[in-house]
């Protein structure tokens, strides 16, 4: 199981609707009033998007609260990470952390330097000390899986040390807006004129639009120039670029969707941390990494199939083992379906 969102393979195995706890997306569902917009904008697909995306990087400078100069659009966050990829000498990856970091530096040819994250999931800041110039350090923030944020204070020790030694920092934040309001990347970094650091999102998860491949970037205009000369044309297709003009002025859809998942995060970790067989790990953002102590994922992986819910196994990530698990935040409803599954197994 090297990505979630694979429905398809496991239609089969269940009598009715299939949950798939492997898939991060906001629960809520996607803005009010975005299907009207698709359908009035269903003309644009006759002709080419804007090659530029002048409309669509305004939104989202608007949006991120930076100059359009310094905002960068893809197919996807993967894309936007891809194409910093190319542009680097070597690839470091702090593990475990999503699959696609070094997936991409293989495909380009990068050398790969892994550095593992604490027993606890915590970052040792003195294993950045050996960066090099124009090496790429990628951080989730929060990371998958872990779902743990970078506290403000390590990141600026971080983003000292990559400026230092002249590599560079790229943030992948493509669950940003699901955590608690401590401090904004973008903000943190905008006096600086994001020299050296890059932060990316995605309409993806938050926004519940994984089907149109948007994701965006903010990063220095001088960065932005450089990865600008390796991107593909009309690499945002016309319904995305239209629902990113749309999406971003949203302020109330935005204002529930984090109040749901904060609600919704307390209630599940309270409750599984008291199902014995598991450790449950803490978690940030819209899903929760589980140990299991009893059984392997794959017993995991049948168990809470015959009930319906697809879970992320996570021994692809490297430095997880068999023994663990990943679930998203869902509504109330089909959360407790996951609570009563785990009980279940007792």
């Amino acid at each position: 199981m090297k990505h979630g969102g694979d429905l398809l393979t496991y239609e089969d195995h269940y009598e009715g609707e299939l949950v798939y706890f492997s898939s991060n997306i906001n629960p809520i569902g996607t803005p009010n009033g975005l299907n009207e917009v698709f359908i009035d904008g269903f003309n644009t697909l006759v002709a080419y998007p804007d090659i530029k995306y002048r409309n669509l990087k305004s939104a989202v400078s608007k949006y991120l609260n930076c100059k359009d100069e310094n905002v960068l659009v893809g197919n996807g966050a993967v894309e936007i990470i891809n194409n910093f990829t190319i542009a680097a000498k070597r690839v470091v990856v702090m593990t475990p952390a999503f699959s696609e970091y070094e997936e991409r530096a293989k495909i380009h040819g990068k050398e790969i330097k892994n550095i593992p994250y604490g027993e606890d999931f915590s970052i040792d800041i003195e294993s950045f000390k050996d960066l090099e110039e124009d090496e790429l350090l990628i951080l989730g923030n929060p990371n998958n899986p872990t779902g743990l944020r970078i506290p403000e204070k390590e990141l600026l020790e971080i983003y000292g040390i990559v400026k230092k030694k002249k590599a560079f920092l790229l943030l992948d934040e493509a669950f940003f807006e699901f955590c608690p309001e401590d401090y904004d990347s973008i903000e943190l970094f905008k006096d600086d004129g994001y020299k050296n650091v890059a932060i990316i999102r995605a309409a993806t998860k938050f926004f519940a639009l994984p089907g149109i491949r948007l994701g965006y970037c903010c990063t220095s205009t001088e960065k932005a120039k450089e990865i600008s000369e390796i991107e593909l044309p009309w690499r945002v297709n016309s319904l995305a670029d239209i629902a990113g003009q749309f999406i971003f002025n949203d302020a109330e859809y935005i204002k529930d969707s984090k109040e749901y998942i904060d609600k919704e995060r307390r209630y599940l970790l309270q409750e599984l941390s008291k199902i014995d067989g598991i450790h449950v790990y803490n978690s940030h953002t819209n899903y929760i990494l589980i140990k299991l102590l009893e059984h392997n994922e794959d017993y995991a992986f049948e168990h809470f199939l015959q009930y319906g819910l697809v879970i992320r196994k996570c021994s692809s990530f490297v430095e997880l083992g068999d023994n663990h698990i990943r679930v998203a935040i869902k509504d109330r409803e089909n959360n407790e379906r996951l609570l009563d599954a785990f009980k279940e197994n007792r």
